[in-house]
């Protein structure tokens, strides 16, 4: 299985859900603002990035977890890769797609607009990365729900 996060940029949220899924940060409690920051890929993705699936790594049950930004389109992201699949012969258990948009939160979207678009990465790296705090138990909850389903075969 495939498993491919995804969010406006594939920078904050899609990142910090597949590095929860991989065991890349707890699951049990909140990640300090170091541990989000020394994650690869965390607020360091440019607006070329976007729509470039990326690999993060395999988690216990051999899925493969993917990230990807998608502009704010998750209809459209969703479109292409079903199209895909489908004209590809790929079966649609082979692959899964998880919004994490819904996730984030004014912190989120401040920071990264500051960071990533005005580059003023000194103000905005902090606000996003406070605000993915603030954020991180809902972000772990979608990932249990996305670890629970696999672990069920749904």
């Amino acid at each position: 299985m495939k498993i491919i996060y995804h969010c406006f940029g594939g920078t904050h949220s899609s990142v910090t859900a597949a590095a929860a899924h991989l065991g890349r940060l707890p699951r049990d409690r909140s990640p300090r603002p170091g541990e989000l920051l020394s994650i690869p890929f965390f607020d360091t993705r440019e607006s070329d990035d976007h729509g470039a699936i990326t690999f993060m790594g395999v988690d216990e049950a051999g899925n493969q977890v993917y990230f990807v930004g998608q502009r704010g389109r998750p209809e459209l992201l969703e479109n292409v890769i079903n199209g895909l699949a489908r004209n590809f012969a790929i079966p649609a258990g082979d692959y899964k797609l998880v919004n994490v948009m819904h996730k984030i939160n004014l912190s989120m979207r401040l920071g990264g607009v500051m960071s990533r678009r005005l580059r003023w990465i000194n103000t905005g790296r902090p606000l996003v990365t406070l605000g993915t705090v603030w954020a991180y138990p809902s972000i772990v909850n979608l990932v249990r729900s996305v670890i629970a389903e696999e672990n069920t075969g749904q």
